[in-house]
Order: C-alpha cells, then structure tokens, then sequence
C-alpha cells in the first residue's frame, strides 16, 4: 500500500520554535529526527510508542520532505 502525504499539512518552519528548523506541526521534533532515529534503524512503530504525540502520517510526511529537499538539490 502507497502512502502519499503532502508535507506541507504536517511540517512547518518556524523561527522561533527549534531555531527554525523543520519540524512536525504542534510538536518540537524536527524533520531530522525522525530521520535519524529511522536510519538508526526504529521502526515507524517504535517511534510512535516513544513519541505518542507523533502519527503515522508525520513520520510519512519527514520522509517526502527530505524526499523532496533531494529532488531540489542542484549540483554546481
């Protein structure tokens, strides 16, 4: 099954919340952690029970955020 999340209903970038950072609406945690503790190997699950404040949907959506921050990556 395919989950297809608009980002921009779940991550905002605030200046005064994390420094500006992206993070998960209504919460402090950033894009990059969800990331890291993903590359560190959590699961979706894991995550969820550690942080009950975060949905599914948020992890879903750090993921086509970075996704798309890639796809605008340009190379001098």
């Amino acid at each position: 099954m395919t989950k297809i999340v608009d980002y921009k209903d779940f991550i905002e970038i605030n200046p005064e919340i994390r420094f500006g950072k992206p993070v998960v609406k209504n919460t402090r945690i950033s894009v990059y952690d969800v990331l890291n503790w993903l590359a560190s190997g959590l699961t979706i699950q894991e995550i969820l029970e550690d942080f009950p404040q975060l949905k599914e949907n948020d992890i879903y959506a750090c993921l086509a955020y970075a996704a798309d921050r890639e796809r605008k990556v340009r190379i001098a």
